[in-house]
């Protein structure tokens, strides 16, 4: 009886790992789609996320028992098994590589060209509790110089309504949705979307004519609606748009 429960085991154990598996995948993408369309708040679909990372990482190691407990019997493993640790070890990995992704990126959410004077949003509502993670405007603006001194004012050799009018078509072409503008008065407002969940980041930018009025000098701020820090893409999505905008 002994024996044939120990063999039994391995077949159940390579069973609970395609199980784990498959609900790894299924709890993320149905928590990811219902984000997606705002079914259920956002946040709540990244925790569906990281609860499948969960699940695929009782898979690797129900898959790694499995493996070393038939490791004389190759046959039991079952053609499922191998594959299926390594979808878990590939969505675990993933999980856990995002942090390191975002390289040095402050816990912030809020990046501007002008930390002095940042874009105001006129349409759009800024979140309430912009400042969570930083207290006070003063914090916010010394960890945001530390990490992205290269954000600063761009001047573009062209007049207020023609540098407005390709922006517009960069942020058109950019997949934004475009919320408000005013071409005279180079103001712009939008909303980004991002990775698959749709993550809304609010976007404005604001279009001024230099001394001479020959040319416009512009500013830019991206802001997540949700979370403290954004891994980044704000500080990214700023340096793309003005690289493009420059080049236009």
């Amino acid at each position: 009886m002994k024996s044939l429960e120990s063999s039994q085991r391995p077949s159940r154990l390579a069973r609970w790992t395609v199980f784990f598996t498959f609900a790894a995948l299924v709890i993320a993408g149905f928590g990811l789609t219902l984000a997606r369309y705002d079914l259920i708040p956002k946040l709540a679909g990244f925790g569906a996320l990281v609860g499948g990372a969960l699940a695929a990482l009782i898979a690797v190691l129900l898959g790694l028992a499995a493996l070393i407990t038939t490791r004389r019997r190759p046959d039991a493993r079952g053609a499922k098994l191998l594959p299926a640790i390594l979808v878990s070890l590939l969505y675990v990995a993933f999980i856990v590589s995002r942090p390191f992704a975002a390289g040095s990126a402050p816990a912030i959410h809020d990046i501007t060209t002008d930390l002095a004077n940042p874009p105001q949003f006129e349409t759009i509502h800024l979140r309430p509790d912009n400042l969570v993670g930083v207290d006070s405007l003063d914090n916010w603006r010394k960890i945001h110089g530390a990490a992205y001194g290269d954000l600063r004012t761009i001047t573009i050799a062209k007049p207020v309504r023609e540098v407005t009018d390709l922006a517009l078509k960069v942020a058109k072409e950019t997949g934004w949705e475009i919320v408000s503008s005013d071409p005279a008065r180079g103001h712009i407002e939008a909303t980004a979307s991002v990775s698959y969940i749709r993550f809304h980041d609010d976007v404005a930018i604001r279009i001024v004519p230099t001394g001479d009025g020959k040319s416009s000098n512009v500013d830019m701020r991206s802001v997540s609606r949700v979370g403290v820090g954004d891994l980044g893409v704000n500080a990214r999505r700023i340096r793309t748009f003005l690289e493009a905008l420059r080049a236009a």
